[in-house]
């Protein structure tokens, strides 16, 4: 099963076209292309019925204490808890890929709707939470939001891309559900998973 990205490298950094936030001079942090990036796979094992991506980052701080607080900085040995950025259902095997753009074209205060392009359906991401009680961004997150690490943390930042192989034609989900749920309900009906990393800063210290 392969999976791979003309949008960026395993490994290497996601530009700031797919970024929800990009490095500012003045406010440290200004909105990004928020574009979600372009995928294709091939060599799915043949029974496969449905895909399911998804993005999290496993970097993000376990306390806010320090999080983008002038004169200070999120340190590298605080733990670290996973925030989910994109929860996809119900791809089609047979589309084989899709364009960048095709799932976010830019930051929606607010937030997006759960259906998007090619029948499929999208769970909430963790923004809901981040932006619970802004008066300005606050709403339900579906589909694809970029990244926006602390702009002073002092660790790089990871962001994996799995896509998982289903036996199954619809995801065992309903309603609003988010990244956690739905790989409790896949499990059992994973036939293969391939997963590409980028990383992404606004800390200018590590760029």
């Amino acid at each position: 099963m392969q999976f791979a990205s003309s949008s960026f490298s395993d490994g290497r950094a996601i530009p700031g076209d797919y970024a929800f936030s990009v490095p500012d001079e003045e406010t440290h942090a200004t909105f990004g292309g928020n574009k979600s990036p372009s995928f294709e796979w091939e060599n799915l094992p043949t029974e496969t019925r449905s895909l399911v991506l998804i993005c999290h980052d496993p970097d993000v701080p376990s306390q806010a204490d320090d999080v983008n607080q002038e004169g200070r900085e999120v340190p590298s040995d605080l733990p670290r808890v996973d925030f989910y950025h994109w929860v996809l259902v119900d791809l089609p095997p047979d589309l084989g890929c899709f364009g960048r753009g095709a799932f976010s074209n830019e930051v929606t205060p607010r937030g997006k709707g759960p259906e998007g392009p090619f029948g499929t359906r999208s769970g909430f991401n963790n923004y809901t939470q981040w932006f619970d009680g802004d008066p300005d961004m606050g709403g339900t997150y579906y589909g694809y939001d970029g990244p926006c690490p602390p702009w002073n943390d002092s660790v790089m930042h990871h962001y994996v891309f799995t896509l998982y192989a289903l036996d199954v034609a619809r995801c065992p989900v309903e309603g609003s559900f988010s990244g956690p749920e739905v790989l409790a309900a896949i499990d059992g009906h994973v036939l293969d998973k391939s997963s590409i990393t980028g990383v992404y800063t606004l800390n200018p210290r590590l760029l």
